[in-house]
């Protein structure tokens, strides 16, 4: 039976609504976001720079915590397993959490980490530069294991697990093999976001969303062709199949920016979903909202097209919004 490449509003709320049933755990580098909010009307007279008159600061989820967040907007259970220091940015974190309807219960504290904190100062929407203050040692193998026994001890009650890779120390090669081993033997659904400057081995993993730079690097092949069709762009279509072949997926999303998204499956035709976002004001953490609706629309039952469409959708909707935002269900339909 041919795969359904379109969704109707029908079926994307029948995924929605089987969707708030399911349990996902998130693991990896968990952050904090900072926002200093101002405007600029003036080059400063010390250096070359603008100088930012401040007028609002907020905090977001940021990382493993951004995608968590965004799991439980679409009213799902989330749980986050992960690791933050003893700092004020964990306490932020774990409120912002908590008021998000994210379980926490499982972040662990490790006294001589920092917490990771991206500070972004942002005038006239938009961001001027970026401060990040974290911690980038691998964890201690004690809290590693602590992580993986509370994961797998949840995922017998969970259809899947998120892995927030951000190059923090969470995710190790080991972390992620021990986690490998935890999925197969529950039958659980992995996807990664993955980095390429943090080399790992992703073989045996369910799905990986890179974006077009990180999927030419995963694969190591120069990106020298550009076509507006995804689909006749031989390069591009020569990095999927690769993908595909050497990390032995059951699916490779690779998101494309303004171009869309990327859906390939071994055996099966790449299928090319246009972007749907008319206005882009922010795309910070638009890469959490996909992997999360998708790997979310997956335990629904949907198809990885189906999935995509979905995930497509909330991605057009988030980049509309400023700084690290999420989509709710009522919004993705009404996108339909």
């Amino acid at each position: 039976m041919a795969e359904q490449k379109t969704v109707s509003r029908q079926r994307a709320r029948n995924i929605l609504n089987t969707a708030a049933k399911r349990t996902v755990l998130v693991t990896g580098d968990a952050m904090l976001d900072q926002f200093l909010w101002g405007d600029v009307s003036r080059i400063s007279p010390e250096a070359p720079v603008p100088v930012v008159e401040f007028q609002l600061e907020n905090f977001m989820p940021g990382g493993a915590a951004n995608v968590a967040r965004n799991l439980t907007a679409l009213n799902c259970a989330a749980k986050i397993h992960s690791v933050v220091g003893r700092d004020d940015a964990a306490k932020k974190l774990r409120a912002l959490l908590n008021a998000d309807n994210v379980d926490c219960t499982k972040l662990l504290t490790d006294g001589s980490r920092q917490t990771s904190c991206k500070t972004r100062i942002i005038a006239q929407r938009q961001q001027v530069v970026r401060v990040d203050r974290e911690s980038k040692t691998d964890l201690e193998p004690r809290l590693a294991k602590r992580l993986l026994r509370s994961i797998g001890n949840d995922l017998a009650k969970s259809e899947a697990v998120v892995i927030g890779d951000y190059g923090k120390g969470v995710v190790t090669q080991e972390f992620l093999d021990e986690l490998k081993a935890l999925g197969q033997r529950h039958g659980a659904w992995l996807s990664l976001d993955p980095k390429p400057v943090h080399s790992l081995d992703l073989r045996g993993l369910s799905l990986i969303t890179p974006n077009r730079k990180e999927a030419f690097e995963l694969a190591g092949i120069s990106d020298s062709t550009h076509n507006t069709n995804p689909i006749k762009d031989r390069n591009l279509m020569r990095v999927a199949k690769q993908l595909l072949g050497e990390l032995d997926l059951k699916v490779l999303l690779i998101t494309l920016g303004e171009s869309g998204m990327l859906v390939c499956q071994s055996g099966r035709k790449p299928f090319h979903i246009p972007t749907l976002a008319r206005e882009v004001f922010d795309v910070s953490g638009a890469g959490d909202t996909v992997i999360g609706s998708f790997t979310l629309a997956i335990a629904a039952g949907a198809t990885p097209v189906e999935a995509a469409i979905v995930a497509n959708h909330a991605a057009g909707i988030v980049v509309g919004k400023l700084g690290t935002a999420t989509v709710t269900p009522r919004e993705i339909l009404a996108s339909f």
